[in-house]
Order: structure tokens, then sequence, then C-alpha cells
């Protein structure tokens, strides 16, 4: 299986999160993507390769263009005020104020955020541009015939919605190379999300169409991340009814009760007849994940990669969340492996 990966990543590197009422380093760090990287290669996976640079076309198919010139311009707009620290939001338009755009940065970076767990700094903008250059040039490796392909994405992208960024991600790396799918002639494309939080910016962006499927198995949102997306009853609106299967799972749950979440998950993407299969592929579901609350384990993840792989479809995944950084590229390489194994 060929890994797309770029070194731009580490122009990312958040000084500090809130979690838990304290400042903490990021848990979504450099070194996540680093060991990823060690164990394709370690395992001999198949060859890595630089991204391709396919310009902004393809993300702005995803993301609006008055998002993405505030992000692309957020930083250069800091660095006026001669202050040193990452770009964090302070406020939010919630639910008793109005929703408009203001003209200070301050205004529209919480405008443009649903929490404080994005920093932007100096490098925050290419390494994402770039991590989505990583998607969409493992999408055209299966475009022209390749039954898989593994984007090593960081930052991740599963949050960010079409003009939203929050929970560690920017630009949602997998919506992009789901629509780059269909504007390449597929009809249906459907997206496997099996981080422990829910992927409510990919859940938003395709929420009200029919030609993505986007099925999330996931912790409960009455009490986890992000809190106010990811329920059962979400099915989709308009055209889009019936096109979106969450399965909320408690905390403490563990292979067994997962992986029946996953084979409900399967059996809607074989009843959508999908062209392609796209992969969020988080592994904090493991039992060892700071900051999520499933039990698998790490030989549950060559199980995960069967079934995946038993769907019979070509099928990119694109990297997301993982925060047990020791043990990120076992569990990763897992699931890789797992599907390899079973084709």
């Amino acid at each position: 299986m060929l890994t797309i990966y770029s070194h731009d990543h580490h122009l990312h590197h958040g000084r500090c999160e809130l979690m838990d009422g304290q400042l903490m380093p990021c848990f979504e760090m450099p070194s996540r993507a680093d060991h990823v990287l060690q164990r394709v290669q370690y395992r001999d996976l198949g060859p890595v390769e630089a991204p391709q640079d396919f310009g902004l076309g393809p993300i702005q198919r995803i993301h609006s263009r008055d998002y993405l010139d505030f992000f692309k311009g957020a930083w250069a707009r800091w660095t006026e005020f001669n202050t040193d620290g990452d770009l964090l939001p302070y406020t939010w338009p919630a639910r008793t104020l109005r929703r408009l755009i203001p003209r200070s940065l301050h205004g529209q970076l919480g405008y443009y955020s649903f929490d404080g767990g994005a920093p932007i700094t100096a490098g925050t903008w290419q390494a994402a541009y770039s991590a989505a250059q990583v998607a969409l040039t493992a999408q055209a490796v299966i475009q022209r015939g390749a039954r898989s392909a593994f984007a090593l994405c960081r930052p991740p992208g599963h949050h960010a919605a079409s003009d939203l960024m929050g929970g560690y991600c920017y630009l949602n790396n997998a919506a992009i190379a789901a629509q780059a799918f269909l504007d390449q002639g597929h009809k249906k494309v459907a997206i496997l999300d099996v981080d422990y939080h829910h992927g409510n910016g990919t859940q938003s962006i395709f929420y009200e169409r029919s030609d993505v499927l986007f099925t999330s198995i996931h912790g409960h949102p009455e009490a986890e991340f992000p809190f106010f997306l990811g329920y059962d009853d979400e099915l989709g609106e308009g055209a889009g009814e019936g096109f979106n299967f969450n399965y909320p799972l408690p905390a403490g749950s563990g292979w067994d009760t997962w992986s029946a979440a996953l084979d409900q998950a399967c059996d809607e993407i074989r009843k959508y007849g999908a062209d392609i299969v796209v992969v969020s592929l988080g592994v904090d579901t493991f039992k060892d994940d700071p900051i999520s609350q499933f039990k698998l384990d790490s030989p549950d993840y060559l199980a995960m990669g069967a079934r995946i792989a038993a769907l019979g479809k070509p099928t990119l995944f694109v990297m997301e969340g993982g925060y047990a950084v020791e043990e990120i590229g076992i569990n990763a390489v897992n699931v890789l492996e797992g599907f390899e194994s079973a084709q």
C-alpha cells in the first residue's frame, strides 16, 4: 500500500490547549505522524511518496472562500499585534448572540471556530494545506486504479466544517478527497469514520446530500466531544435524509461492542452501493489513549482492517486522531496490514 506523507506537518506545533482547567501541551503534536511514518517504514508497508500540489481548487469545493481567506491570512494579521503566542479564540457567537462576521481578527477567529482546540501558528496554514494535498494525492492514486492508499495527514480534518475549524482540525481532508472522487466521475462515496470523536465537520458538509454516505462510530456525545452532534437520530436532511448513520457508544466499550457497530456501518455501506470508501482513520479508540474512553487493543485493529476490506471497494485511508503517541503507529498500521492481508 502506498503512503503519501509531507514533512510540512512539522510546521504546525501548537504550544498549549485548555484541558481540565489547565493549559497543557497539545495532545495533537508532530510526533504523532512521525511515529506512524516510522511504523510504515519498519513494517515495509509499501513505498512512501511526497504529495503533488493540486492547488486550492479542490479545497474550495468543500470550504468557503471567506473561511479560506481568513485562515490563510490570520497569522500575518496576528503578527501585527507584536505579541508572543499562538492565535486562539476566546469568544464565540453562542446561542444568544448575533451570527455576524466582525471586522476584528479575534472576532473573526471566534466566528470561524467552534472551540479553542485549533491554535493557529506561523506554519499552520501550510501544514493544513499540505495535509489536504496528501489526501488528494492518495485519492488520485486510487482514481488511477489502485485498490487502496494511505494519506498520512496531519493536522487531522474530520472536525472541520465548510467554514469552521476546531478539534485540532482546519481543512477536512476526508471530505476534500470524497468530493474529488465525485468530481472525477464517481456517483456514490461512503465515508466510514472510526475515530473516537464524532466527525461533526464531515457530517455537516454532506448532511443534505445523497452522493456521500456518512457513517461514524464514536463516543456518545452526551459525554464526549464534540457534544453537540453525533446522536443516532441524525439521519440527514432534504436530499440527504437516510444517508447519515451515527453509532454513539458508551465509555468503556471494547471490541465486541465496537465491532458490532462496525458491522452495522458496513451493512449500510453495502446497501448504499458505494463506488469508493474513504476511511477517517482515528486510532484514539485504543485502551490507553489519554483523551478517549474506549478499550480497543492493538490486535483489534488488524481485525478492523480485515472487516473494512470485506467491503470489496477501493479504499482511501485518511489519518485522523490518536494520541497515545507510542502506540499510534502500531495501531494505525495494524488497520492497514489487516486490510491488505484480507485482500
